[in-house]
């Protein structure tokens, strides 16, 4: 007994310091560079006294006369129709309770970037120090000028009914409580499919109700327009089951489900229940309660973080029952983001006065339809390969399928205009869908559908790739490898002195639990490694002596570790000068056959993917090289679902005889014969190459039809120059340098890289190892 006391008391020691050093990491992510996680930014020039005077005074007096005159004119010169108001008491804010409006804003600003990035709605957040609901209501009614809609947050119940319901009648604008409205709308999706699945009926299945507070009350009261009938709900609260009569812990919106019932625990209520809609605490329900459910059970256990009760333990009880919650580890996940975005999306497009209870069935019917429609490779590429397809497991979609922006949002304006509270007609559906389509950009998502590929890849491969990194005592290494192994990347060797690395990592709190230190110093395979080295570079100036010294350096030794099987990747330039860490690849690990060593960089901006190369090795590449890069970098860009359309660029369009010009148009043509399929064109200037319009005006003869997306450059000065000014100047994400031509995955960062480039472009190699070992497998 003694045994296993200390064991459960190591065990709550280790929780512990989990929780200290991720509590840690949230701080440091919540601090670093500019506080906080939102900004202002503008949307107009204003670098010239041309643009100040238009931007401000005298020229914004114009739009304001124009506006007094119009009051709609608002939504043609302002922000007004894609502003949003995030709004808080801090009364109710996640599981922390009323912890205040000051302590509720990091949440808000959260908020604000979830209706950013997946509905490209701008927002304020608006933390309100009120002592009533009428003072709450009275701050929040006189924002109507500024916003285009009102998201209620974080307000306690039962005042949270109140304040929506007042607002909503003295307002001419969208208010919206999420806490309520949120989860009812994708729960309710998710109930109407599990029914399908299982074929009951919504108008006859019981259904039992944990939890009374704002999201319960509201997920009730949609179910109950769903079809459900009130007469087959029972809700319980901390209390017990609300029953006709009950006094005790009774308001109004309890009164409304009161039901005439002998029932009086959560236990007796599920007996013969079809469903469980849960929103309480974590452990409400247990096996031997969900084994009393009627046949083909349906439980939504919601509570946040932990379930009433988890997938696992309610399918042991019950094999046929289909489950959901609101954790993203599991499937059927029941997550707002599907909602709210898309949902003010719809409302914002057509200046609706109100999100009306149609409105939010629209939403409800568009994510269970879109759940039963067959679903695309490019959303299981964000997910890593992972197949989905309508059943017990897949009710509702998941969180990055932009396809929910382009079925919600028009589904919820054309019940705003169906209902009469919609200002503005949409007109050209086609169009609507375009506009949306200009929203979903691929920045959000490329990075994690990589890691999502790396998890997929590595449960298929069973074993995390092993990456190397030869600075292992950079701190920015070490910060970042903590983060790959939190994200189950790789499995991480860091080389270098044990004692120091320790003490750096230390300093920067970074965990060193499940990285592996390598000293060079004694190791097993030195010699080895040094005569395997000295056997290829014998003839090259390099004597065993030579080689034994050469291998005391990490990054050679590294090298030699992934050119003979003993890792499977490795990422190295932190703190090493670029042509340093190259040359100790290329002369362990070499070139895959025909290929040339060439730096490829991604640019994401928010509509398109650039691929740029080469801008880290070749000084002059000749035609012939630059053919062969262009080959490899279009390769790269077909793997990450992009049809190749390569440019070969110079200073002339189609036009140069001699010179750089011409060498581009023979590394076109050469480009042509070895792979026809490619698209390629050149030599043509860059703005030429990224516009199809001046394509169309002026050559029209350019085969390239559309922008390109794969840019070859005439030297390494220009690559490199432009792809570091844009990364600077220009409104994109640089993801790279990687080393293509190389027959292993090693990579080579840039000195100026930070913690987040360090981690991309792991994860990046990570899929690159996972690739080459599938192929070599195949090989053999």
């Amino acid at each position: 007994m003694q045994k296993s006391s200390t064991h459960n008391k190591t065990t709550q020691s280790d929780k512990s310091t989990d929780r200290s050093n991720f509590d840690k990491q949230a701080l440091e992510f919540h601090q670093m560079g500019r506080p906080g996680k939102i900004e202002v930014v503008s949307t107009k020039p204003c670098n010239t006294e041309k643009a100040l005077a238009l931007a401000y005074s005298p020229g914004v007096a114009v739009p304001c006369k124009v506006i007094a005159k119009n009051p709609d004119a608002v939504y043609d010169y302002t922000t007004k129709g894609n502003l949003v108001a995030v709004i808080s008491d801090g009364t109710a804010v996640l599981g922390l309770g009323n912890i205040g409006p000051l302590a509720s804003k990091p949440v808000m600003e959260g908020k604000g970037i979830l209706f950013k990035n997946f509905a490209g709605i701008d927002v304020f957040d608006i933390e309100v120090k009120s002592s009533s609901a009428a003072e709450f209501i009275a701050a929040v009614r006189t924002l109507e000028p500024t916003f285009g809609g009102i998201n209620l947050e974080d307000i306690k119940a039962p005042e949270c009914f109140e304040i929506e319901e007042t607002l909503k009648k003295e307002m001419n604008i969208p208010v919206f409580h999420d806490d309520q409205h949120g989860t009812a709308i994708v729960s309710g999706a998710a109930l109407i499919n599990a029914c399908q699945i299982v074929g009951k009926k919504l108008s006859e299945v019981k259904l039992v109700v944990n939890g009374a507070g704002a999201s319960a009350i509201a997920c009730t009261k949609l179910i109950v327009s769903l079809g459900v009938k009130k007469e087959n709900v029972i809700m319980c609260d901390t209390t017990g089951v609300i029953f006709k009569g009950r006094t005790n812990g009774m308001n109004k919106y309890k009164e409304e489900f009161a039901n005439n019932t002998t029932k009086r625990t959560l236990s007796e209520a599920l007996e013969g229940a079809d469903v469980f809609l849960g929103l309480s605490a974590a452990g409400a329900v247990t096996g031997d309660m969900v084994k009393t459910m009627a046949k083909d059970p349906i439980i939504f256990a919601m509570a946040n973080p932990d379930p009433e009760i988890t997938p696992d333990a309610a399918r042991a009880a019950r094999a046929d029952a289909i489950v959901a919650t609101g954790r993203s580890d599991y499937p059927n996940q029941v997550n707002n983001v599907l909602g709210f975005p898309s949902i003010f999306r719809g409302a914002l497009d057509t200046r609706a006065t109100q999100i009306n209870e149609e409105m939010k069935l629209a939403a409800v019917h568009a994510l269970a339809k879109l759940a039963r429609e067959e679903v695309p490779d490019t959303v299981s590429a964000s997910y890593g390969g992972q197949k989905f397809k309508f059943g017990r497991d897949y009710l509702i979609p998941k969180p990055f399928d932009t396809r929910v922006l382009m079925w919600v949002a028009p589904a919820v304006a054309k019940a705003a205009m169906d209902t009469g509270v919609a200002r503005v007609k949409i007109d050209d559906w086609n169009k609507y869908h375009e506009r949306l389509e200009a929203i979903q950009g691929p920045q959000k998502v490329f990075i994690r559908s990589v890691i999502n590929q790396v998890h997929a890849n590595s449960e298929r491969q069973g074993a995390l790739p092993r990456v190397v990194f030869p600075e292992g005592a950079s701190s920015k290494i070490l910060k970042s490898i903590r983060a790959l192994i939190d994200e189950k990347i790789c499995s991480p060797i860091v080389i270098g002195n044990p004692d120091t690395i320790r003490e750096k990592a230390k300093k920067h709190n970074v965990d060193m639990d499940g990285i592996e230190i390598l000293n060079i110093q004694g190791h097993a395979k030195f010699h080895q490694y040094a005569e395997e080295l000295y056997k290829r570079r014998q003839r090259k100036g390099v004597n065993i002596k030579e080689a034994e010294r050469l291998m005391n350096d990490p990054s050679y030794f590294a090298s030699m570790m992934i050119d003979q099987g003993d890792a499977d990747g490795m990422v190295n330039g932190a703190t090493t000068n670029y042509a340093d860490a190259v040359k100790p690849i290329l002369h362990t690990i070499g070139l895959a056959k025909d290929h040339v060593p060439a730096g490829l960089n991604i640019l994401i901006s928010d509509n398109r993917f650039l691929f740029l190369s080469d801008t880290t090795v070749n000084f002059n590449p000749t035609a012939e090289q630059l053919a062969q890069i262009a080959i490899q970098t279009a390769i790269v860009a077909e793997h990450f679902g992009q049809k190749p359309r390569i440019a070969m660029l110079s200073f002339s369009n189609f036009s140069g005889e001699n010179g750089t010009p011409a060498k581009m148009r023979k590394a076109a043509e050469i480009v042509r014969q070895i792979r026809p399929d490619l698209v390629v064109e050149g030599d043509m200037q860059a703005d030429t190459a990224v516009n199809s319009e001046i394509q169309n005006r002026i050559f029209p003869f350019s085969q390239l039809g559309g922008e390109a997306n794969v840019l070859i450059f005439p030297n390494l000065e220009s690559a490199n120059i432009s792809y570091k000014l844009l990364q600077q100047l220009g409104k994109v994400e640089v993801i790279g340098p990687f080393l293509m031509g190389v027959r292993r995955a090693a990579n080579v960062l840039q000195r100026t890289t930070t913690e987040e480039t360090i981690f991309s472009s792991v994860v990046l190699t990570a899929l690159e190892a996972q690739i080459i070992k599938d192929r070599r497998q195949v090989k053999h």
